[in-house]
C-alpha cells in the first residue's frame, strides 16, 4: 500500500511539470495561474478602469461591441462570426456568464475597459493561456471604433503591456495582431487546440 501511494504521489508530481501546451488525453492540465496568484479584480489607467466582465456589465458591453461590428470583425476577430447584428440579449448574457465563470475558475481573465464613472465601455482586454510553446499567456484587446479613431487603442495597448509586466506572473506574453503579426500567429497556432 505504501509503495502504491508513493508511486501515485511521484506520478502526480511529474505531471505538474507538464506544460499546458503539451497536454494530451493522458496528462493533467497545469493551472493557467498558480493558486497563490490573486488575479486583479480592478485596475486603473488615465481616463479608464478595468473590471472583470460579468452579467452586471452585459448592457454596456453589448452597446460597445454592437457600435463597432465591422471594426471588430476586421481588427479583433477577423471573422464575421462575432460580433454580428443578430446577437440576442440572451446570447450576450450567456457570453458574460461564461467570461465570469472562466474568471472565477482561473481559466482566463476578461476585463471591460470602462470610463472612470463605469457608464460606458471603451473596449475589452482578454488574458488567456497560450497554445504556443514559449508563451505562457496570450493577451488580446479591442476598443470601439470611436475609441480607435481617437487614438485610444495605442494608449491602451501600451498600458496593458506595462500592467502585465508589473502585476501578472507571466514571463512571455504573446500579443497576436500586435507584437506578433497575424500571419505569423496563425502559422504558430495552426492545428493547436484553443487557438
Amino acid at each position: 500500500m505504501k509503495v502504491g501511494l508513493l508511486m501515485l504521489a511521484m506520478a502526480f508530481a511529474s505531471l505538474e511539470a507538464v506544460p499546458a501546451q503539451a497536454e494530451t488525453a493522458t496528462t493533467v492540465r497545469v493551472p493557467f495561474v498558480t493558486a497563490e496568484f490573486a488575479a486583479p479584480t480592478s485596475a486603473q489607467g488615465q481616463g479608464f478602469r478595468l473590471e472583470p466582465l460579468g452579467p452586471k456589465l452585459v448592457r454596456i458591453d453589448f452597446a460597445a461591441y454592437m457600435s463597432s461590428i465591422e471594426h471588430l470583425q476586421q481588427t479583433f476577430t477577423r471573422s464575421t462570426a462575432w460580433p454580428h447584428a443578430g446577437i440576442t440579449d440572451a446570447e450576450a448574457m450567456v457570453d458574460m456568464e461564461t467570461e465570469q465563470r472562466r474568471f472565477l475558475n482561473r481559466e482566463s481573465f476578461a476585463y471591460a475597459v470602462l470610463t472612470p464613472d463605469g457608464r460606458r465601455e471603451r473596449g475589452c482586454v482578454y488574458v488567456s493561456p497560450s497554445p504556443v510553446p514559449g508563451h505562457d499567456a496570450v493577451v488580446r484587446l479591442w476598443v470601439t471604433k470611436a475609441e480607435y479613431d481617437a487614438g485610444f487603442d495605442a494608449e491602451l495597448y501600451a498600458w496593458v503591456q506595462d500592467w502585465l509586466r508589473r502585476d501578472w506572473p507571466f514571463k512571455a506574453v504573446a500579443y497576436p495582431g500586435r507584437a506578433i503579426p497575424w500571419a505569423q500567429w496563425d502559422a504558430m497556432t495552426a492545428g493547436k487546440p484553443g487557438a
